[in-house]
């Protein structure tokens, strides 16, 4: 009875010895998979967002009422109705001579806000003759307050914020792009 005894006993401490080993194995692996997951959290918070760069597609030019050039910009353009929804948003960065020039079908009010926008702009919205009409500065970012146009128009262009007054462009200034063909362009 006493060898029975012995044997079960020997037999539970192998098990306890076998639940030990598996438990720490196991403890070792989630802490390895925490590890690897946070890592990556850190290089990546939110590894579902897309994040986007600047491509230049041409050159517009800003100018005076005379046709006095103010400043010269590379340009990436939003000529259909995805590229104009997704605009500038998740840019963590763009450059002062970079902008991004909307444009619509035909004239009419235009608003635009900043949600899943994180650069400050100013936003320049302009009419079918290329007159710029409202001039919002140093918008909010990721924000769904609305900035309207106070009159109809076509085009928008968006430059980093503070450009506006960096380089003197007001209501009443031109706008004119060159080196590309615009699919809703006149």
């Amino acid at each position: 009875m006493a060898k029975k005894q012995n044997k079960i006993q020997s037999q539970s401490k192998k098990k306890n010895k076998l639940s030990v080993k598996n438990i720490f194995i196991g403890s070792v692996i989630v802490l390895i998979a925490g590890f690897l997951i946070f890592n990556n959290f850190i290089k990546n918070p939110k590894p579902e967002m897309d994040y986007y760069t600047f491509t230049k597609e041409g050159e517009l030019v800003f100018s005076d009422s005379l046709g006095n050039t103010k400043a010269k910009i590379d340009l990436e353009i939003a000529d259909d109705e995805y590229q104009r929804q997704l605009g500038l948003m998740n840019r963590k960065e763009m450059m002062e001579n970079q902008g991004m020039l909307f444009i619509f079908p035909r004239q009419d009010w235009l608003s635009f806000w900043m949600r899943n926008t994180f650069i400050s702009l100013d936003m320049i919205f302009v009419d079918e003759n290329k007159k710029i009409v409202t001039i919002h500065k140093n918008t909010r970012i990721l924000s769904d307050t609305s900035y309207p146009s106070t009159k109809p128009a076509r085009y928008v262009v968006e430059v980093i914020a503070g450009f506006t007054d960096k380089y003197n462009i007001q209501v009443g200034d031109k706008i004119d792009w060159m080196g590309m063909t615009l699919n809703n362009s006149k």
